[in-house]
């Protein structure tokens, strides 16, 4: 998983017509340190359908912001620059959280993109 280094970057990578998943993150906080064990597979595994990057919480605050990113570890999937879902909460989230939220939000976008 690629880390955003600029907000450039941030948006350059949310405009792109295939999904951008933001996993919104910092150093310091156990839930999100909890992902590790799991994270990494569950990229692979939907490699094909989306690219995912880690957005440190700490180095963009003023985004987190404005993208009501209170808690983490969240969640933003973006397609064509426009939000596709959110999962976005200051819980622990499971391995089968993830993939749930994944597979609502990319079987929503294949969907869309079909029609």
């Amino acid at each position: 998983m690629q880390e955003i280094r600029t907000l450039d970057e941030y948006f350059t990578v949310v405009r792109r017509e295939q999904p951008s998943v933001m996993l919104f993150s910092a150093g310091w906080c156990p839930d999100c340190r909890y992902l590790d064990r799991f994270i990494d597979e569950v990229v692979d595994a939907y490699a094909d359908r989306a690219t995912f990057y880690k957005v440190d919480r700490d180095a963009f605050p003023e985004l987190c912001e404005t993208l009501d990113i209170l808690g983490i570890p969240s969640f933003l999937a973006y397609r064509n620059g426009q939000v596709i879902g959110r999962f976005v909460s200051k819980l622990r989230k499971t391995r089968d959280e993830v993939e749930r939220f994944l597979d609502e939000v990319l079987s929503t976008d294949d969907a869309s993109k079909k029609a």
